[in-house]
């Protein structure tokens, strides 16, 4: 057979590594009922605790009766609503850059900038760790691409000393399988001394990093000339959906001629556009859901660290437990679920082998008590398991 799927699945399988797409019947928050049973959540990248926010749900349902509840059409054509327009112009502001465009998904604003910036000829240079939808992008784009080590400008400079025509400079903001930060002031000033441009998605930043939670390049103190091209997702700490760029007029006027996802893709339903205003708003006035986030964070790797958990190097909310084996990584976390705790096992090829790890993800709608369960039911299963070191 040309197609042997059936081997391919049970070679999946043997090796721990099958996935399974567990059943949401209740919104999105902390507490869930997923495949039938009640769940405390520490796996969604709903940061801010704004996916099921009743204000922006009301935002949503007066964007429908506005606007309907499709786009209808591309951008280009008659899908650009007033709705788009004021969300783009809001997201400009919020990040300080002249002009933002909407992306319908993370992965087509990550496709897009980087197919429209860069071909045959130019040089693409990526961390190790980057998301899959950067490396995609970079395979994609018909440029020279090449990874440099997590986080390494000295590697990074060995590689822009090899770079031919436009070289563009790709990091996640902030790691989205270890949580940590990329180093992003030696990254920029790498890349200004080789005449590159730097392109930073900052998917899991957005809302929780920066004085107004403006994200990593706030965080940093740093703007458009040190990062040209910034990339944020709405479908995690703004609790919505879609995406954008934000950067010069020139490189959003250049996107909207030149990004074949943004050209050729029906634009997002307005009324998510018109519910992430609401979102926005939320998310800037409410510093008390940044604060709140940050204080669950402390207290969490404070009482991992007193259990002798493996924590990695994250200030945000994404808290990975490093395990090392895929199996004992499943084993945790359903021994957690059987206690009614919801942490998804990460494996292979999501991260490197022998890194399987919890991901651990913490929100501003958890509780300290919340965090406190968590610690014990970790305690538990951890002394229900065979002896092993992780």
């Amino acid at each position: 057979m040309s197609f042997d799927l059936s081997r391919r699945l049970a070679e999946r399988h043997a090796a721990h590594l099958y996935r399974q797409r567990p059943l949401l019947a209740s919104p999105q928050g902390v507490q869930v009922t997923v495949d039938g049973q009640s769940l405390l959540a520490f796996c969604s990248n709903d940061y801010l605790g704004l996916a099921n926010h009743p204000q922006i749900a009301e935002a949503m349902i007066e964007g429908v009766r506005r606007w309907g509840v499709g786009g209808g059409a591309s951008h280009l054509v008659v899908g650009h609503s007033a709705a788009h327009h004021e969300l783009e112009q809001a997201l400009a502001e919020f990040t300080g850059r002249p002009r933002a465009l909407l992306m319908s998904s993370g992965y087509m604003a990550n496709m897009g900038a980087i197919t429209a910036l860069v071909g045959q000829g130019d040089t693409v240079l990526q961390d190790r760790l980057n998301h899959a939808s950067l490396l995609d992008a970079g395979l994609l784009s018909g440029a020279r691409f090449s990874r440099y080590l997590h986080n390494d400008p000295h590697s990074l400079v060995q590689r822009l000393s090899k770079a031919t025509g436009n070289t563009l400079v790709v990091t996640d903001g902030v790691f989205s399988m270890d949580g940590d930060l990329a180093a992003l002031p030696a990254l920029c000033a790498t890349a200004r001394n080789h005449r590159a441009w730097v392109m930073v998605d900052d998917a899991h930043g957005f809302g929780c990093l920066g004085a107004t939670g403006a994200g990593i390049v706030e965080h940093h103190g740093l703007g458009v000339e040190d990062v040209p091209v910034l990339v944020g997702t709405l479908g995690k700490s703004f609790g919505t959906a879609g995406a954008f760029i934000a950067g010069s007029e020139e490189l959003i006027e250049t996107l909207i001629q030149f990004a074949r996802p943004y050209i050729y893709t029906t634009s997002q339903p307005p009324a998510i556009a018109w519910a992430t205003l609401k979102s926005l708003q939320l998310l800037r006035d409410e510093s008390w859901r940044r604060e709140h986030l940050i204080a669950l964070i402390e207290r969490f790797r404070a009482g991992a660290s007193a259990l002798g958990l493996q924590l990695m190097d994250s200030p945000t909310p994404i808290q990975p437990l490093l395990i090392g084996d895929s199996e004992r990584a499943l084993q945790l976390s359903a021994g957690l679920r059987a206690r009614g705790i919801m942490i998804t096992a990460i494996r292979p090829p999501t991260v490197p082998q022998g890194t399987a790890r919890l991901r651990a993800t913490l929100s501003a709608a958890h509780s300290e008590a919340d965090v406190d369960r968590l610690l014990d039911a970790l305690q538990q299963t951890l002394a229900d398991l065979p002896e092993k070191d992780i």
